[in-house]
């Protein structure tokens, strides 16, 4: 299949969140961002080099490197540039350099599905802490391993590390039964629970068979928020569930969106200042019923509770085609059938638009360091489903299309678990990346000390690369450390030179790719 892949500049940082949280973690977090977006506003004087026409004034030689739309990327599979020395008329005090890449994201591999063997239909993947994940679907009959069958299998007990509960062995390998799990399905989603991404354990339902569309899940100081569209694909819902773990369903909260369109699929988001976001899928421009039920155009409502009071802003994506002032019908299956009281036909309606359009929906989000995700299905117009996302500095600002992968219809979902972020879908096959940050770039600093335009001393080399941590309450904000090496063992000096080794390590399509290099000063 064709792989697109649509690389562009972007700033990666955000300046709408309030520093001056009392919880320090979410300090560390806004200080970090700021480091990387602005050093200027920390230090005295910053060099900074973050567009094309600045890296092809300030780079002095190269070898195998190419400067493309304002990034810079090894041609093959190593390449490395020096830069010009920046000099100035009095000395400075080094303090670190920091090197930012491109948000596109597009190391992803390829792996064998990692949920239960026995979760059906759209999976949600809620990472609530380290050790604590959560997914929920559809409860499916056991698929015993090789040689075993479900009649012939004998239930014992079971210690796992990490749940106090008494456990049930079941046919399905590396799965167990809470307490919970042995209770009476009820036709919507389940919830299973891992320490490891590879040992699951089965708690039972959290919601009831109306509310089997769930699409989406939150944490909120220790609540669940479990969003469904109730009918399917019309106006997303809330649960909240108190305790995930006793095999009932929380308390419906009912309508949380009373979505105009029809569409949702929806993904909700927290920002760090406790909003919500639903990004959802907005039909009036399309067939859906041809387009494997998505939109060229999602919707976006923010609330602050997210139980109601949801306003509709400006679209997320919005890849709408040339309207032709023409207006035609489709039907949707469910929706009179699953809810009369609010339904009275399955006729939809939209706007004819031309050429042919491509769709996105089943949304999921996640945020790094304030750099916002959108993964999705994605139909291409005239080509099969697959995986595409989409990614802004801003949840408040239009998304960027990144790039696809993958065949067939995923309904992904996105979290962080285990050091690492996992993008899971209903296919056989998941997808798992070490974050944004593509391996392998190295660098290091000179100083001109006696002001004659010559390096007299440089630092060692140093591998740099961005880390990731959980913001402690959110499931779906995660810290970033930036890619930074610390300069204040270098003396002061009249002029600076920064040379950088770039390495594509990678089995993939991705590469480094630098986009932003900031040397700050006392």
């Amino acid at each position: 299949m064709t792989e697109r892949y649509l690389i562009f500049p972007q700033d990666s940082t955000y300046h709408d969140h309030n520093i001056q949280r009392k919880d320090s973690v979410m300090k560390r977090h806004s200080i970090a961002t700021l480091l990387l977006a602005s050093a200027a506003s920390l230090f005295s004087e910053t060099w900074e080099i973050k567009n094309h026409a600045e890296w092809k004034r300030n780079v002095q030689s190269s070898d195998g490197i190419l400067i493309e739309k304002g990034l810079v990327s090894p041609e093959g599979r190593t390449g490395h540039f020096k830069t010009k020395i920046r000099k100035f008329k009095s000395k400075k005090s080094p303090q670190s350099l920091t090197l930012n890449q491109s948000p596109v994201w597009q190391n992803w591999e390829e792996i064998p599905g990692v949920g239960p063997s026995n979760l059906g239909d759209a999976p949600v993947f809620l990472a609530k802490g380290p050790k604590d994940y959560w997914m929920f679907g559809r409860y499916r009959h056991p698929r015993p391993a090789k040689g075993q069958t479900v009649k012939n299998f004998k239930v014992e007990d079971a210690q796992l590390e990490g749940f106090e509960v008494p456990l049930k062995t079941t046919p399905d390998e590396n799965q167990f039964n809470a307490p919970g799990g042995l209770e009476q399905g009820l036709g919507g989603y389940h919830a299973w629970q891992s320490r490891d991404m590879k040992i699951w354990v089965h708690h039972g339902p959290v919601t009831p068979g109306f509310a089997r569309w769930t699409t989406t899940a939150e944490q909120v100081e220790g609540k669940t928020y479990i969003y469904y569209d109730f009918p399917n694909d019309q106006d997303p819902h809330l649960i909240i569930d108190e305790d995930l773990t006793d095999g009932k369903p929380g308390k419906n909260m009912g309508m949380a969106l009373n979505d105009p369109s029809h569409g949702s699929d929806c993904a909700v988001i927290r920002d760090l200042e406790g909003n919500f976001h639903i990004i959802f899928e907005d039909w009036s421009p399309i067939n859906a019923r041809t387009h494997s039920w998505d939109s060229p155009l999602a919707g976006h409502a923010v609330s602050p509770n997210g139980i109601d009071q949801f306003k509709i802003v400006e679209p997320a994506v919005d890849h709408r085609t040339k309207p032709t002032g023409e207006t035609a019908e489709y039907l949707h299956p469910h929706w009179v059938k699953e809810n009369p009281k609010r339904f009275t036909t399955n006729v939809a309606e939209y706007q004819v638009h031309e050429p042919e359009q491509d769709a996105y929906g089943d949304w999921a989000s996640i945020a790094i360091g304030g750099q916002y995700y959108l993964f999705c299905d994605f139909h291409p117009a005239n080509e099969k489903i697959r995986i595409g996302w989409f990614t802004s500095s801003s949840i408040n600002q239009p998304f960027e299309f990144c790039g696809e992968i993958g065949r067939g219809h995923p309904d992904p979902d996105i979290g962080f678990a285990e050091g690492k972020f996992y993008m899971i879908t209903q296919t056989a096959h998941d997808y798992v990346s070490p974050g944004p940050w593509v391996e392998k770039v190295e660098s290091r600093v000179g100083v001109d000390v006696n002001d004659n335009g010559k390096i007299d001393q440089w630092t060692d080399w140093k591998e740099l690369k961005e880390s990731y941590d959980y913001i402690r309450g959110f499931s779906k904000q995660i810290e970033k450390s930036p890619a930074t090496l610390d300069l204040s063992g270098l003396p002061s000096g009249f002029g600076f030179q920064v040379e950088v080794r770039m390495t594509d390590t990678t089995s993939n399509r991705s590469k480094p790719l630098l986009q932003q290099l900031a040397l700050s000063f006392e």
